[in-house]
C-alpha cells in the first residue's frame, strides 16, 4: 500500500504524521512529497520511505497512491501561502486514493463545524484511519 503524505512551508504536520505512522505502522510504505524541499526533507527525516518535492512529483505520488493524507489546503488551490498550485489540487482531488485530510484552521481556509482538535489527537485519528482503511 502507497501511503502519500504532502505538506508544504516547513513540513512540521507531515513529519509529524509521517513519525506516527513508522512509529505505529511500520510495515505501511510511505512517499513524502513535500511543496518544497524543505517540506520534503523534514518529512524524510522523519522515517519516510521516498520523498521528492514540486508540483510534478504531487502529481505523480497522486496516481500511484492509495491513500493520501495532508492538511486539508491541499485540496484547495493557491492554499498554504500559494504553495499548492491548481495543479496539485487537482491531481489530489481526481486521485483514486482515500484522502485523509487534516482540518487545520489556517492559510484564510476556516472548516466550520469541526472541533479545534490538536494536532497531537488530529494525527491520532489519521493513524486510526490508516489501521481501518489497511485492515
Amino acid at each position: 500500500m502507497n501511503i502519500v503524505v504532502i505538506d508544504s512551508q516547513g513540513g512540521g504536520i507531515g513529519r509529524q504524521v509521517v513519525s506516527s505512522i513508522k512509529a505505529e505502522l511500520p510495515e505501511q510504505h510511505v512517499i513524502a512529497i513535500g511543496t518544497n524541499a524543505q517540506a520534503t526533507a523534514a518529512m524524510l527525516k522523519a522515517g519516510a520511505d521516498q520523498g521528492a518535492s514540486g508540483e510534478n512529483p504531487v502529481i505523480v505520488a497522486c496516481r500511484i497512491a492509495d491513500i493520501i493524507i495532508g492538511p486539508i489546503g491541499i485540496v484547495i488551490a493557491d492554499s498554504m501561502m500559494g504553495e499548492v498550485s491548481p495543479a496539485m489540487a487537482l491531481a489530489v482531488c481526481q486521485s483514486k486514493a482515500r484522502r485523509i485530510l487534516i482540518p487545520v484552521n489556517h492559510c484564510d481556509n476556516i472548516v466550520v463545524g469541526v472541533s479545534d482538535l490538536s494536532l497531537t489527537r488530529l494525527i491520532r485519528e489519521v493513524i486510526d484511519r490508516i489501521r481501518e482503511l489497511t485492515t
